[in-house]
């Protein structure tokens, strides 16, 4: 089980090497990245985009493109649509966006004929290492489904499970979190935290523990569950943090990010292959992050 960044960069180093598809990839904190996934055994990359400004760029950043494949493509549909092809067709086995808006990099993505579509709900899961916390924490969705109802939670839960067992969690302990660990009816997300937690039960959900409703501190602190005389399997104990809406998991992500002594990384599942999607202010760790965790769940999913 990996417990920090470190322990999944090991294990990234330990699978075969794999090759990331980089969409309209003429964007200097991308192309810094992707340099340092390779230097660092992570990831190979091929390079789609404008070829003379990702060789300014190159230049630049001291990035020997002799290393890489570069694929010329200066129209950034066009380039965006082509990285993704890369995947589906098997020439790289995950995709990230580049200098690409995110509405064009996700049309290609769920392209009808060369996309990564599944049929499944695409999620966004946050890994966090956190100073304090004796394990990797899984945040889940904080950028991609805004108000999910019961089914959705069911494949955002499932989704975020993949991500775990790639980094070497056998079962992890899923919270679905909410303002209250009771269970409400004038309170929805009270309503489907315990309805994930009895489908977990019977079976409908596998691979992890459900136990919910559970407000984040006694996820988190054994501690306050102990003070709250709340037991079960997950109190205290939670791996993956499963938010009710958008707006509590990306405060909560952020307030991560930017008051706690922290290291991240995220990605898209419930497609075929993973999908980086990077904002501009992800730090460079994040972004390299990020390609590991990559790395591991196409390694997981192949």
């Amino acid at each position: 089980m990996s417990k920090n960044f470190d322990d999944l960069l090991s294990k990234v180093k330990s699978v075969k090497l794999k090759k990331l598809s980089v969409a309209v990839a003429q964007d200097e904190p991308v192309l810094e990245a992707v340099k340092s996934a390779k230097e660092q055994g992570i990831a190979d990359a091929i390079l789609v985009g404008d070829k003379k400004a990702i060789r300014e760029i190159a230049e630049k950043i001291g990035m020997d493109l002799t290393q890489y494949e570069v694929i010329h493509e200066p129209d950034i549909k066009k380039a965006a649509l082509f990285a993704v092809q890369l995947v589906s067709s098997g020439r790289a086995d995950m995709v990230m966006k580049g200098l690409v808006d995110t509405a064009t990099f996700l049309r290609s993505v769920l392209n009808k004929e060369v996309g990564l579509r599944t049929g499944k709900l695409m999620s966004h899961v946050a890994v966090f290492e956190i100073e304090g916390i004796d394990r990797l924490l899984y945040i889940t969705d904080a950028a991609f489904n805004t108000y999910p109802e019961l089914k959705d939670k069911k494949q955002i839960i499932e989704n975020s499970v993949l991500v775990a067992h790639a980094c070497g969690l056998a079962m992890p302990r899923v919270a679905p979190v909410c303002a209250v660990e009771v269970v409400n009816p004038n309170m929805q997300a009270t309503m489907d935290a315990a309805l994930l937690s009895k489908m977990n039960e019977r079976g409908q959900i596998k691979g992890c523990i459900v136990d919910g409703p559970l407000a984040l501190d006694n996820a988190l602190s054994e501690e306050a569950a102990h003070h709250k005389g709340i037991g079960g399997p997950v109190a205290g104990k939670a791996d993956i943090i499963m938010l009710p809406n958008i707006e509590t998991a990306n405060v909560m992500y952020k307030c991560l990010t930017y008051t706690a002594k922290s290291r991240n990384g995220g990605l898209l599942v419930g497609t075929s292959a993973p999908v980086i999607l990077t904002s501009r202010a992800d730090s460079f760790a994040t972004k390299v992050n990020s390609i590991a965790l990559a790395a591991l769940v196409s390694e997981s999913l192949k």
